[in-house]
């Protein structure tokens, strides 16, 4: 799948099979994130690929809209130094994450991170550093069904010169 159709029909999954994903596909989906975009090359990010299924049920019930990483087959915790831009950095980070799993045909969803009450306890319960900002948290896995949200049109929201 090309990056555009990838962009295009990626959507936020919410349910997964009960499959492992391969460990190469995941590798790919970081390599994709450590690639994208970055304030001044800073590269503030580490990514976090949580496959054992009692951490996986930890993060999710630490999480208030998140309880579905517990069923995906990976979750990739996207953290940054504090500098900066970390969230611009970190985002960039998580949207080809996004798209790079869809283009392998995987499921994902980003599960906030950075100003919820639970970044502290997630952080800690992954030994990371305290220099460091939980981003995001992405579940993959093979989806069991895909949602088909309403996306508003490109000539709802497509402005030339002014708004």
């Amino acid at each position: 799948m090309d990056a555009i159709e990838a962009i295009r029909t990626r959507r936020s999954v919410r349910k997964y099979l009960d499959k492992e994903v391969p460990k190469e596909l995941l590798e790919t989906i970081v390599d994709c994130g450590r690639l994208s975009a970055t304030a001044r090359n800073e590269q503030p990010w580490e990514f976090i690929v949580i496959v054992d299924k009692e951490l996986k049920r930890k993060v999710a019930e630490q999480t208030d809209n998140g309880k579905f990483i517990s069923e995906a087959g990976a979750c990739i915790a996207v953290v940054c130094k504090d500098t900066k831009y970390y969230i611009e950095d970190g985002s960039a980070a998580t949207q080809n994450i996004l798209v790079s799993a869809c283009a392998l045909g995987l499921g994902s969803c980003w599960v906030a991170g950075d100003k919820k009450p639970y970044c502290a306890s997630i952080l800690k319960l992954l030994n990371v550093p305290e220099t460091y900002r939980l981003v995001s948290l992405v579940a993959i896995g093979y989806p069991a069904s895909i949602p088909s949200p309403h996306k508003r049109s490109l000539n709802e929201v497509l402005h030339w010169n002014s708004f």
